[in-house]
């Protein structure tokens, strides 16, 4: 046994129950229903005209039920005799490279057999204009080249900064569609002047008259699609700043507000660009954005399958386990926060053997903390908090919350021989 591993053998870890939180869940039962009469408004479904060929838009995130939307919309381009193909546009994710994106698009389900369409995925673009204040923008090559670009996006917080415009279609417009080449020009700057950038660029690709309308979706606290508007080009910057309004009213969160221990067990660029979402987790990577938990320590003990190795995010957390580290891609991981300028994001924590032995280490490096009596939450991943863990430190706060339900234990954690809970 390694010397530092010692150090935390008898470290107490507590019981944990299981809590149900109870949130606001609006849901979309028939998908495809509301997608077509969303497009069916005459300003929408006119734009969509025989012969044309269509460029729909497809990020990295793990939108919920992206493949059936984008299945839908190429059903669509079809019926009103239109060519579609679907291109990635998720700006340095996928490692920058045209390969990955199409990894990263087939991991989502995106794929020419499930939607019935052709995946062009490429890094080039082109460089049509420049804002008024110079930043140039950039468009992929295919997309620019058919006859109309359709964008689909999910409309949320973002995870680095505040302004009218965060994640969503003014996003997608300013960086996605200009893949790694618009990733650099809008980053110049870091996530300081982001909230003035992203309109200043979408704004100017709208006005070149290529996209043809934008596919806007929000999800409720589950994970599930709750919202889908279709807007024109002129309705996007209009009306996406009351979209986001209300997604951040249907957003997740953990209703404790500080805890001394956060375990996450997976994080991964199919959850957030930041591996988790820091609105939930409180672990920002930059100074202009705030909110969610307040932890003293917080640990990461793996990454999703479909991350495919991006360990984008885990930099911001204080300890991480061996199986972690062994699965990093750094090619893919790496690429990001330096586009980004974040490279806070790829820093390697402390790497301990077990998730025993990360949870320990974390615990045992808090101050002023009830040692017998520690409070931890414990999360699957930012996507799905609505049943979590937590320490018996916490169960008077649980019990008193009107939103939150005690619905199993206290137990103690089901590690293996060794030391792992899976």
């Amino acid at each position: 046994m390694e010397v530092f591993s010692q150090l935390v053998q008898n470290v107490f870890i507590p019981c944990m129950a299981r809590v149900y939180q109870r949130m606001e869940r609006p849901v979309i039962k028939n998908i495809p229903e509301v997608l077509r009469v969303e497009i069916g408004r005459t300003e929408i479904a006119e734009s969509i005209k025989p012969g044309m060929r269509i460029a729909i838009s497809c990020g990295s995130r793990g939108v919920a039920n992206i493949a059936l939307v984008i299945r839908e919309l190429v059903n669509i381009c079809k019926e009103r005799g239109a060519k579609p193909f679907i291109f990635p546009a998720m700006g340095s994710h996928g490692g920058a490279t045209a390969v990955g994106q199409l990894e990263t698009l087939t991991s989502l389900g995106v794929t020419e057999e499930y939607c019935g369409c052709p995946v062009i995925s490429s890094m080039e673009t082109v460089n049509p204009c420049k804002t008024k204040s110079g930043i140039p923008i950039f468009i992929d090559k295919s997309a620019w080249h058919a006859d109309g670009i359709i964008v689909v996006g999910r409309i949320k917080a973002h995870t680095a900064f505040r302004g009218q415009y965060e994640s969503g279609l003014m996003k997608m417009i300013a960086i996605g569609l200009g893949k790694r080449d618009s990733a650099e020009a809008c980053h110049v700057t870091g996530f300081r002047l982001m909230h003035k950038i992203i309109p200043e660029v979408a704004c100017t690709t709208l006005q070149l008259n290529h996209i043809l309308f934008g596919i806007g979706l929000i999800e409720n606290s589950y994970d599930e699609t709750c919202i889908i508007k279709a807007l024109t080009p002129a309705e996007i910057p209009c009306e996406e700043p009351g979209l986001l309004e209300r997604s951040k009213q249907l957003m997740a969160r953990i209703y404790l507000t500080e805890t001394d221990l956060l375990i996450v067990d997976r994080i991964g660029k199919n959850i957030s660009g930041d591996g988790a979402d820091p609105n939930i987790t409180g672990n920002f990577c930059c100074p202009y954005a705030s909110g969610g938990l307040k932890a003293q320590r917080r640990v990461v003990l793996d990454l999703t399958d479909e991350t495919q190795g991006n360990a984008m995010g885990v930099g911001m957390y204080d300890a991480t386990t061996r199986r972690l580290f062994q699965k990093i891609d750094f090619n893919k991981t790496y690429t990001n926060p330096i586009i980004s300028t974040a490279i806070n994001m790829a820093r390697i924590p402390i790497i301990m053997d077990s998730d025993h032995d990360a949870i320990a280490v974390c615990l045992k490096t808090s101050t002023e903390i009830d040692i017998q009596n520690p409070r931890i939450i414990r999360i699957s991943d930012s996507l799905h908090i609505g049943e979590i863990y937590v320490s018996e430190a916490h169960l008077e706060e649980v019990r008193c919350h009107p939103k939150m339900e005690i619905i199993g234990g206290p137990q103690p954690f089901p590690f293996d021989e060794n030391g792992n809970l899976w």
